[in-house]
């Protein structure tokens, strides 16, 4: 390409085999208190029974919702539970996760609900409508599930959520597709527009919630203010950042992709980010990401502050190679030093996440992704000691179909990971111990 200089709250396995989401192998594995009184044949024939039982619903949820343990990793996660699955409330699918821990012990995971128009059609551009669903106990149990944003016809995607711990709201933002316009030509789709305000533009919208997400308010249009003249649409998935050090404390940072037209069809992408400094208020953007060296184009981005108050960006490698591309700011998000690939970062291109992970002093900064140059899968998390210089280990938390994902620290310590389960079957929520990801440094 040339370029320019009502959902109840159970798990998917608790529904189709009976058992529960938070049941693990050793509870299922429990033997059962035995009456004194019953005979020896009839006690062998019920203790052959319960046996053939528990090997039968413990074989269900393995396959449905529960990964085969390691040798010698005990702590590996052995469960997940789906929040999203493909059928519930008339949604023929879910994708897109975000997810959010908030300090009061709430977590918000959100989605995009995807309608198809025509049969079959299940992609970016269908009728697309954002939706939540909350835990108040920290992940232990699940809400049913709420529609946050739709408007008819038209394709709403995207969802990027922050939280803002001094007030305690919850900000999310989104993008809206005008019903047969898109970011792409497809099948059913024209390529959106330049412009404002008119029926083939594009528009960038801001909800925002002051009660853990259970009620939100307006969506307010603010894309005159984060999308450049020359882009068509502008956003990206995930979670954005509040700064915590130096002269820019309490700044609101999302990262933005935004996708520029070259005519016939064609097009290509850049990185910036939207700034706020007054808790989503009003926007502006940085400038945008240095990539005059680099083959191919940074797309869908994650952002995390580093403990000397950088800023560093993570971004799928469109036309790239099999790499998470990164690149750092040190003046609070205006400007970005050239976008680069990182070596240790393996993936095929897709979204990835990026978290900054603190405890006890320690910081450590955390990405999801699906480490395999040959699709989609092998669902894998690294963690990084030193501000994502390097990436030298990471432990596997999901070996089959995995694809964009979203972590969070949860108010027990423990890593929550939002992530879509492949191919496209459903989006699990799991929790991972952040001492069983340090044991493969220590390994090492």
């Amino acid at each position: 390409m040339p370029r320019p200089n009502g959902v109840e709250s159970v798990s998917l396995f608790q529904q189709q085999c009976d058992c529960s989401p938070r049941r693990t192998r050793a509870q299922s594995e429990r033997p059962m208190n035995m009456s004194h009184k019953t005979s020896r044949p009839l006690l062998c024939i019920s203790l052959l029974a319960m046996l053939a039982a528990l090997l039968t619903i413990t074989a269900g949820c393995a396959t449905l919702g529960e990964q085969r343990p390691e040798t010698g990793a005990a702590q590996r996660p052995q469960e997940w539970t789906a929040l999203y699955r493909n059928g519930d409330a008339g949604y023929p699918r879910f994708r897109i996760p975000a997810l959010l821990a908030l300090d009061n012990g709430a977590v918000l995971a959100f989605a995009e609900g995807r309608q198809p128009e025509f049969e079959g059609q299940h992609d970016d551009h269908a009728m697309n409508d954002i939706v939540l669903r909350r835990s108040l106990d920290g992940g232990d149990s699940w809400e049913p599930h709420q529609v946050i944003a739709e408007m008819g016809g038209d394709s709403l995607n995207d969802p990027c959520a922050v939280y803002l711990p001094d007030t305690g709201r919850v900000l999310l933002m989104f993008q809206r597709f005008p019903r047969g316009y898109h970011a792409r030509v497809m099948e059913h789709t024209e390529m959106a527009e330049l412009g404002y305000g008119g029926p083939r533009n594009t528009q960038t919208f801001v909800t925002y919630s002051d009660d853990d997400g259970a009620t939100w308010s307006e969506p307010r249009d603010i894309t005159r203010s984060v999308r450049a003249e020359d882009a068509i649409s502008v956003g990206s998935p995930g979670v954005g950042v509040v700064l915590s050090r130096g002269e820019h404390a309490g700044r609101v940072l999302i990262p933005l992709y935004e996708t520029i037209p070259l005519g016939d069809g064609e097009r290509y992408w850049r990185n910036r980010v939207a700034i706020s400094d007054d808790g989503g208020e009003t926007w502006r953007t940085s400038e945008r990401v240095p990539d005059d060296t680099l083959t191919g184009y940074g797309n869908e981005a994650q952002l995390a502050e580093r403990a000397d108050g950088s800023i560093l960006m993570h971004a799928r490698w469109q036309e790239g190679a099999n790499r998470v591309l990164q690149t750092v700011s040190r003046d609070g998000g205006k400007t970005w030093g050239p976008i680069a690939p990182s070596p240790d970062l393996v993936t095929t291109p897709c979204m990835t996440s990026l978290f900054s992970y603190s405890e006890d002093g320690n910081a450590w900064l955390l990405a999801s992704l699906p480490k395999s140059e040959e699709g989609r899968e092998n669902g894998t998390i690294m963690l990084s000691r030193d501000g994502g210089e390097t990436w030298a280990f990471g432990r596997s938390v999901y070996d089959g179909g995995f694809a964009y994902s979203c972590l969070t620290k949860l108010p027990d310590n423990r890593v929550g990971l939002l992530f879509e389960r492949g191919p496209y079957i459903d989006l699990c929520f799991m929790t991972i111990d952040i001492d069983w990801l340090l044991e493969a440094d220590a390994a090492d």
